[in-house]
């Protein structure tokens, strides 16, 4: 679900160890639950998350692609 942050945090050598840290968690296994998706992030942990990596919120957890075809979402 957070390609985009595992990426960065890949690209930056950052462990799971040092976000776990950042965001006051136990273990590295409770960061990977976040960051696989099973666990959601709070806003407080994404605005810790963006803090330490110096980056906007929405370019680490937000998806800018768009859909190649509308929705229509009338009823």
């Amino acid at each position: 679900m957070y390609e985009n942050l595992r990426a960065i945090r890949n690209a930056r050598n950052i462990s799971a160890i040092d976000m776990a840290e950042v965001l006051g968690l136990q273990t590295k296994a409770a960061y990977y639950k976040k960051e696989s998706g099973n666990v959601r992030f709070s806003l407080e942990e994404a605005n810790k998350i963006s803090k330490f990596l110096d980056m906007a919120i929405e370019d680490i957890f937000f998806d800018d692609e768009v859909a190649e075809t509308e929705t229509n979402h009338t009823a």
